[in-house]
C-alpha cells in the first residue's frame, strides 16, 4: 500500500510538473534574448531556441531560415501569446509540410511566439507577423521544430 501511495505521488507530481507553465519572469527572459538575436541577425543564437530532437535535418534548416527578417527590416515587437483554441488544435495534430510529409510537434506549445516587424525603404514600407509555437523542456522554453508523423 505504501508503495502503492508513493508510486501516485510520484505519477501526480511528474503530471503537474510537466503541465506547468513558465512564469511571467522566464517568458520575458525568453521574449528579451529573443528579440535581442533577432536584432542582431545572430542565427547561432536563434537556431539555440529550436528544440530539434527527432526532427529531420531539413526541417531544421527550414526553421532556421523562417526565424531570420528581412534586412532592413526593424523589429516593432516579441510577445509569447496564448494561442486560442482552434491555434491550439492545430499546432497539435499532425500537418503537412513543404516536402508534401506529415509532421506533428514533438512536444505540446502552450504559447506562440509573436514577432512584429516593419520595413521602409526607397519602394514604400510594410509590415509584417509571423508565428512559432512555444514549449517549455525541463523549465526551458523552446520552439519546437516538427517531427515526422508516425
Amino acid at each position: 500500500m505504501k508503495t502503492l501511495l508513493s508510486s501516485l505521488i510520484l505519477v501526480v507530481s511528474l503530471l503537474t510538473a510537466s503541465l506547468r507553465a513558465a512564469t511571467p519572469e522566464q517568458e520575458k527572459a525568453f521574449t528579451d534574448s529573443y528579440r535581442k538575436a533577432l536584432e542582431a541577425g545572430d542565427a547561432t543564437a536563434l537556431a539555440a531556441f529550436l528544440y530539434t530532437e527527432g526532427a529531420q535535418p531539413e526541417q531544421i534548416e527550414f526553421f532556421k531560415m523562417m526565424q531570420m527578417i528581412d534586412k532592413g527590416s526593424k523589429v516593432v515587437s516579441v510577445e509569447l501569446v496564448a494561442p486560442t483554441a482552434e491555434e491550439a488544435a492545430r499546432m497539435n495534430k499532425a500537418m503537412p509540410m513543404p516536402d508534401g510529409k506529415m509532421y506533428k510537434m514533438p512536444v505540446k506549445p502552450y504559447k506562440q511566439l509573436v514577432v512584429k516587424t516593419e520595413s521602409k525603404g526607397a519602394s514604400g514600407s510594410g509590415s509584417g507577423s509571423s508565428k512559432s509555437p512555444v514549449a517549455e523542456i525541463k523549465g526551458k522554453l523552446v520552439i519546437p521544430v516538427p517531427v515526422p508523423a508516425k
